[in-house]
């Protein structure tokens, strides 16, 4: 019985390397909302208005194009 659990277990990914590419896919994820949101956080408002966004729609442009990034 012990077997098969370990079996489920690697399946799920609780194997060091599937860890380990859940980590490198996060942080390339979390590389991609940071450059995204610094770039747009230094337009100004005339640049935003230009590409129809506003200050308050950063974060989640940003967080958008990250989870996109996958």
């Amino acid at each position: 019985m012990a077997f098969a659990s370990n079996i489920s277990h690697a399946q799920n990914g609780f194997t060091l390397a599937g860890i380990l590419a859940r980590f490198r896919s996060h942080m390339e994820r979390r590389r991609v909302f940071r450059s995204t949101y610094n770039e747009l956080v230094q337009l100004s408002d005339r640049e935003l208005s230009d590409l129809g966004l506003n200050r308050s729609m950063i974060r989640r442009l940003a967080l958008q194009a990250s989870l996109e990034a996958k």
